[in-house]
């Protein structure tokens, strides 16, 4: 159900160069609910009058008024310079959740999850409500940035495959330096062979392919999926932030 509610930052820190990750948390006091993968509208006063902002829950629902977004800001982008400049304590008005970009924690169905950029979010979310609940689902993560320190949550990416046998992590950089030894390239060029290693390795046919950034990747991950790969349309899931 889609409620109005206030929301009061409750913490603030730094992903990457231009990225704020911000804990909400509810005025109210009540649970933020949501689906694994939903987003929620952000409202902003301006001079001008107001915005609306939607941004995906990085977070997995707990029962708790709190959740997490990730915010880039964007040059002369008016929104993202006012969530990077609010203050711990500041609160915006919100609406949610929305969006039908969702998995369930339960889901057993083996899962590529493609993101770049801040399309990780609710990327994030799903693998964490997963993990909560005890899934034993194979999830693996393909993430693209341009650069080494455009890594989001870098230091969970390191430490799921760790902890838990059923994820697997691979980055890819657009833009590495010289002595990045992991994958180059836009993640479009290693969908395929990701792919193909992921039925072998489950020996399932039934995997999901989620994928999450901006319009031009989506696109070309859903025709690569749809087309050369001949992924069932009904197991490709896509939410695109242009």
């Amino acid at each position: 159900m889609v409620e109005s509610f206030d929301l009061r930052l409750a913490d603030a820190r730094e992903l990457a160069p231009a990225v704020r990750e911000l804990v909400f948390e509810r005025v109210d006091g009540q649970p933020l609910s949501h689906e694994p993968g939903q987003w929620v509208n952000l409202f902003l006063p301006t001079p001008a009058g107001e915005l609306k902002r939607s941004y995906s829950i990085a977070s997995a629902p707990d029962g708790s008024p709190r959740a997490k977004v990730a915010v880039t800001k964007v040059d002369g982008g008016v929104g993202s310079a006012i969530l990077h400049d609010l203050p711990v304590e500041g609160v915006v008005r919100a609406g949610g959740p929305h969006g039908f970009f969702a998995r369930a924690a339960d889901d057993p169905s083996p899962a590529l999850m493609v993101a770049t950029g801040t399309g990780l979010a609710p990327i994030r979310a799903m693998v964490e409500a997963a993990l909560r609940a005890g899934s034993r689902a194979p999830l693996w993560i393909l993430f693209g940035v341009r650069h080494e320190e455009d890594v989001l949550w870098r230091d969970e990416l390191a430490r799921w495959p760790l902890d838990h046998p059923n994820v697997r992590v691979e980055i890819t950089l657009s833009r590495p330096h010289a002595a990045w030894t992991g994958r180059r390239g836009w993640v479009q060029e290693h969908l395929a062979d990701l792919w193909s290693e992921l039925h072998a390795t489950t020996g399932s046919s039934d995997g999901h392919l989620w994928v999450c950034g901006l319009e031009r990747m989506v696109k070309a991950v859903r025709e690569l999926a749809r087309g050369g790969l001949g992924v069932d349309r009904k197991h490709v899931h896509a939410e695109k932030y242009d």
